[in-house]
């Protein structure tokens, strides 16, 4: 885990805060849902990605001694800084479980804490789960299409700064085997793994003797990068010698890397040339601009691909760079809070809620959720959220809370899980969800809608609002 103090912010969060603790607020208790708006990759669902590593940060979260300095610098005065000085979360945080299925316009997570304490951190909160969820859900729709293929994260080069070290994570909970990421291996318990680079090769006069070399140094885990000059003329032929050799010394050649061209017509000619040659256990992996759907077009194209390593489609979410999650205002000042807005699919739930998922008696989820206030246990009907004419009854459906809390009163009373439990756990969710969620083409929409009494509490408050513009 790298080191976060609780400057990891946005200088607004501080100024409002600087206001609430002069004005008095500092105790009051304050709600504030995050939530995101829009399925990523026009897909069919979200896994949800980075709770552990949140909660890990906010255990220990302190305003230190340069932040403090640094701040007097920016004009904020003692008294407030003494406040700052003592800063702890004390509050209680509602979450949904890490790796479950996530949707849009439903709480992901809550925060019930004094205003200040839940306002500082917002920023934190977005920053660590839109990003980890939404690499997460990449990672998902990769291991999709690859199968039982393996899948390994080649993208800390190409990833937003320091983005590459959760990215790692994430990509595990996604459903990665493993990641060349040294540091995330390291600190998170992922597989490691990695070959080599075109520069080891281009460093001899001829590219046998790095083969060679390699082989020698690494003979359990030798993969030989195949395309510095030419793939089928030089390199397989090349990495089919050194294969040989190393059965002659009782060591086998675990693999080949394609990183350039026709990566499913070269896979193809390669495997012919290893199988004539006595090599069929040699397995070929392939990089170089892979995202699922390149994953699909290869192995539908027959490809002989036993592993892709994937790099920067995964750490940069390609193509929407960004989960648009948003951390809102719920309650305050002892009342339901919302803001307004033009579109009625944009206006917050007031109140402090719950979702329940809706399961079919045979244990198969329906493929929706309800959103009610938090001292309802058994809505008997979901209405949509902008169409007053649309409901369901649910009485057919068993219904599981999802909201579970992961503080309370500042204590973490969560027990901590693995990224190895959260991967796990996060594939049996994803086996759960019919098939037309998961499609790559127009995934059907996973339904999420309020229970009447949510319904009317947020209909309500909007007319209050507009009654007095």
């Amino acid at each position: 885990m790298l080191d976060y103090t609780a400057t990891y912010t946005d200088q607004y969060q501080i100024t409002m805060s600087q206001t609430y603790f002069h004005k008095g607020l500092k105790e009051e208790t304050a709600i504030f849902d995050y939530f995101f708006r829009k399925l990523p990759f026009e897909g069919g669902y979200a896994i949800f990605a980075g709770l552990e590593d949140l909660l890990d940060i906010i255990e220990d979260l302190r305003f230190d001694q340069k932040d403090l300095d640094m701040l007097k610098d920016e004009g904020m005065d003692e008294e407030f800084l003494d406040y700052l000085k003592d800063f702890r979360f004390t509050g209680t945080m509602r979450a949904s479980k890490e790796g479950d299925l996530i949707f849009p316009n439903r709480p992901v997570v809550s925060v019930e804490a004094p205003i200040i304490e839940a306002q500082l951190l917002e920023t934190l909160i977005l920053n660590t789960l839109n990003y980890q969820s939404l690499i997460a859900t990449k990672a998902s729709r990769m291991r999709l299409s690859a199968g039982d293929r393996k899948l390994v994260d080649f993208g800390l080069r190409r990833a937003p700064g320091l983005g590459g070290y959760s990215a790692s994570r994430a990509a595990y909970i996604g459903g990665f085997d493993a990641t060349s990421n040294v540091r995330s291996g390291r600190d998170y318990g992922i597989p490691i793994s990695g070959t080599m680079a075109h520069s080891f090769v281009q460093r001899y006069d001829e590219e046998i003797d790095s083969f060679r070399d390699f082989a020698e140094i690494r003979p359990n885990d030798c993969v030989l990068l195949v395309d510095t000059y030419d793939t089928l003329k030089s390199g397989v032929p090349n990495a089919i010698k050194v294969g040989k050799e190393m059965e002659e010394r009782g060591d086998k050649l675990k693999g080949i890397r394609l990183d350039s061209g026709d990566l499913a017509w070269l896979a193809k000619e390669s495997r012919k040339m290893l199988d004539e040659a006595g090599l069929d256990y040699v397995k070929i992996a392939v990089s170089n601009q892979i995202d699922e759907h390149a994953i699909k077009n290869q192995l539908d194209e027959g490809a002989p691909i036993d592993l892709f390593g994937v790099g920067t489609s995964l750490v940069t979410g390609r193509p929407d760079a960004a989960l648009d999650g948003v951390y809102k205002l719920s309650y305050a000042n002892e009342k339901p809070r919302l803001k307004l807005s033009e579109t009625v699919s944009k206006i917050n739930l007031p109140g402090k809620k719950q979702v329940y998922r809706l399961i079919n008696k045979d244990g198969s989820l329906y493929g929706g959720e309800v959103v009610t206030l938090h001292d309802e246990s058994n809505p008997d009907k979901m209405h949509h959220p902008s169409d007053s004419k649309m409901s369901r009854e649910l009485t057919e459906f068993d219904k599981e809370p999802l909201l579970e809390k992961v503080f309370e009163e500042g204590k973490r009373i969560s027990k901590p899980r693995s990224a190895v439990e959260i991967r796990e756990f996060s594939r049996s969710q994803l086996e759960k969800l019919p098939a037309e969620f998961k499609r790559f083409d127009n995934a059907h929409t996973y339904k999420v809608g309020l229970s009447a009494k949510l319904k009317e509490l947020r209909d309500k408050l909007v007319e209050e609002h507009e009654a007095k513009v």
